[in-house]
């Protein structure tokens, strides 16, 4: 049984998608700065070799100390080792390692859940993110594996349903598998306009399939969300007043009542 299992520990949401460039990180950076700014302790962990995380949330990680790819190098690192306070009160990161290698990742889904039951981990955080890499292999299936909840954000473009029925595949493996406590919170269409006429059929068409209810609003195109990472601050300290802000506040809200209302 999945060690993400135990409602004992902090609640673990992950934000995957197989494909780049949907907003994914975006998305983390700030749904994580929204579960901090309620009060509560949270880390968000960067499971994608990009690294995008750290320049989300104005942090530069120190060279040679150790990043959240090393619990899969090293079973005698925590994952408090390489965290990083930031902007964000309440809000810790542990940083991707850019020059991880994804083959040299073991063939094992349960590192990741394994290295958040520590004891340690447990009493200090109230909330766990993980940004996961847009690739299918054992970075992914870790981080489905150590979750709780998924959210898909995705662009509203023709191959967008693909690829979200794509790691939907892969979602439900993982649940009947390794994490029988893996749900999905919904999908989260990103730089959406929904005068475009294709934006409006991609988003129907992926409402169709997944439920209505599933879809979990939509983030207007704004150009102070790119402001925003280029600042290291998370859009709700950067530009409060923002559409983005208001989208991404409005997003956190049926999150935070879904998880609520979960059994």
């Amino acid at each position: 049984m999945s060690t993400a299992g135990s409602r004992t520990g902090p609640t673990v949401l992950v934000v995957s998608n197989r494909k780049g460039g949907t907003g994914k990180t975006t998305t983390a950076v700030n749904l994580a700065a929204e579960f901090a700014a309620t009060g509560r302790r949270t880390l968000l962990i960067d499971m994608d070799t990009q690294g995008h995380c750290a320049l989300g949330l104005g942090v530069t990680p120190s060279p040679g100390r150790p990043t959240a790819h090393h619990i899969f190098q090293d079973n005698g690192i925590s994952l408090l080792e390489a965290r990083y306070p930031t902007c964000c009160p309440g809000l810790d990161l542990t940083p991707a390692n850019p020059d991880f290698q994804h083959g040299s990742t073991p063939n094992d889904e349960q590192v990741l859940a394994r290295a958040m039951a520590n004891p340690e981990v447990i009493s200090r955080y109230d909330q766990v993110v993980i940004d996961s890499p847009p690739s299918l292999d054992q970075l992914l299936l870790n981080a489905l594996a150590a979750a709780h909840w998924a959210v898909i954000p995705f662009m509203p473009h023709p191959l967008a349903g693909e690829g979200v029925r794509q790691l939907s595949k892969v979602f439900f493996k993982v649940a009947m598998r390794s994490n029988a406590n893996l749900r999905l919170m919904g999908v989260l269409p990103v730089m959406l306009d929904m005068r475009i006429r294709q934006h409006q059929a991609v988003h129907d068409q992926v409402a169709r399939q997944f439920g209505k209810d599933r879809v979990l609003g939509g983030i207007r195109n704004d150009i102070k969300l790119a402001e925003s990472f280029a600042a290291g601050q998370p859009i709700r300290l950067y530009a409060p007043r923002s559409r983005g802000n208001e989208d991404y506040k409005m997003v956190f809200g049926l999150i935070e009542q879904r998880m609520q209302n979960a059994p």
